[in-house]
Order: C-alpha cells, then sequence, then structure tokens
C-alpha cells in the first residue's frame, strides 16, 4: 500500500529480506548463536533464493514486470 507500483517488487524483496533479518536475529538470539552471523545468514541464502526463483522465473517468462 505504500509503495508506487513501479516500485513494488523492490518494495517487496527489501521488506521480505528485512523481516527475514529480524527472524535470524531473534533465532541467533534464542539458539545462543551469534547474532551478527545468524541475521548474515538468513538475509545471504534468502536473497540467493530470491534471485534464483526470479531467475529461473524469467527464463521460463513468468516475470511480474
Amino acid at each position: 500500500l505504500l509503495a508506487p507500483m513501479p516500485m513494488l517488487a523492490p518494495a517487496i524483496v527489501a521488506s521480505a529480506l528485512l523481516f527475514l533479518a529480524l527472524l535470524g536475529g531473534l533465532a541467533a538470539r534464542a539458539g545462543g548463536a551469534r547474532l551478527g552471523r545468524g541475521v548474515l545468514r538468513v538475509v545471504f541464502w534468502s536473497a540467493l533464493s530470491m534471485a534464483a526463483a526470479s531467475g529461473i522465473g524469467a527464463l521460463f517468462g513468468a516475470t511480474v514486470a
């Protein structure tokens, strides 16, 4: 609702990564692991997964933009 239509996809990606970073930090704290390492691990693998899904979608013509 807050992002203009041309910026919708990047806003979704950014907000998803932000909330995944928060969840990664929460999980690291709950598990007694290093906070930064937990956040970085979750954000890195999530971003890689989103990029792969986007690339596969573009390969098969299933993109939004």
